[in-house]
């Protein structure tokens, strides 16, 4: 007797397909750039028409957004998954930091995340979607660190720091060594943590 085969609804056939259309687009921004690479490469690519591409995103650069977008969340993720279950603040934050790192080793990531996207989209937007998924759970994770202290700038600390943790993450990217760069975020850490102690 023959087996039946599930029948794909067509909210599972949008789905795929548009998650097709993030993988390839994905590919093409990280390795040959926004501006290096069409909508007729990325169509041909995910074997679908340009129809289907526009169905899903207005625009090439809604695309790349999405792309970017995926991208923030997946690091967001990780933070969350790798900082969550720990009692102190600070080894919290120093293992939301070593996720990070983890996170960012993704082949393409750094490039999408820490220059494409700033280039393409503007550091404005760029520190938009940042700051709203893996930027919030730093700015939490300082809040929690300096409770007692409100004389600190909190905002713009967390925005200093998360400028330290993509420099070190562009920086391993290049081929700098990644153990360097989390014991100098965590030194950074740390010192925070003492100020806030004393």
């Amino acid at each position: 007797m023959q087996e039946k085969r599930k029948r794909i609804t067509n909210a599972e056939r949008t789905l795929a397909m548009r998650i097709n259309l993030l993988d390839v687009a994905r590919k093409y921004f990280s390795e040959k750039g926004y501006g290096a690479t069409s909508t007729p490469e990325i169509v041909a690519a995910a074997k679908v028409t340009r129809g289907a591409l526009y169905h899903h995103f207005e625009d090439k650069m809604a695309l790349f957004r999405a792309v970017v977008e995926r991208e923030a969340e997946c690091v967001a993720d990780a933070i969350q998954e790798g900082g969550s279950a720990h009692e102190d603040t600070l080894d919290t934050l120093k293992k939301g930091s070593e996720a990070y790192f983890k996170a960012m080793r993704e082949p393409g990531r750094s490039h999408l995340l820490l220059v494409e996207g700033p280039a393409v989209l503007g550091l404005r937007e760029m520190n938009s979607i940042m700051a709203s998924r893996d930027g919030e759970q730093l700015r939490l994770g300082l809040q929690s660190l300096l409770q007692h202290d409100r004389n600190v700038p909190l905002e713009a600390l967390a925005d200093v720091i998360a400028a330290a943790f993509d420099r070190a993450a562009f920086a391993v990217s290049e081929g700098m060594a990644e153990e360097k760069y989390r014991q100098a975020i965590d030194l950074i850490l740390t010192a925070i943590y003492k100020e806030a102690s004393s």
